[in-house]
């Protein structure tokens, strides 16, 4: 399992905007081969910092079955024009402790 990490920093005042357009847009991601499962956090120092963490079976799953596929482009539509910057995306696996 791969967990995708996402820093996404929402431009002010359209936090409410984001979180009502990422429930439609969470269908999109939950829907894709090689998909686990996911979360958006919010911060509670900072409430328009949110982090997306997205499970996947490998990488090839988010970045070639993902982001090259016809659902990402409706993805960015609902979402990419909130973040200030633009996001930064890594993917990790795990080494140590418990869960999945």
């Amino acid at each position: 399992m791969i967990l995708e990490i996402a820093d996404l920093q929402v431009r002010s005042g359209q936090t409410t905007e984001f979180e009502t357009a990422f429930s439609e847009a969470q269908r999109i991601i939950s829907s894709m081969p090689g998909y686990l499962g996911h979360e958006l956090q919010r911060c509670i120092e900072q409430s328009n910092r949110y982090v997306l963490l997205v499970r996947w079976q490998t990488v090839e799953h988010h970045e070639i079955g993902f982001r090259k596929s016809q659902q990402y482009q409706e993805w960015r539509r609902l979402l990419h024009h909130f973040y200030d910057p633009f996001p930064t995306v890594l993917h990790y696996e795990q080494i140590a402790g418990s869960g999945p």
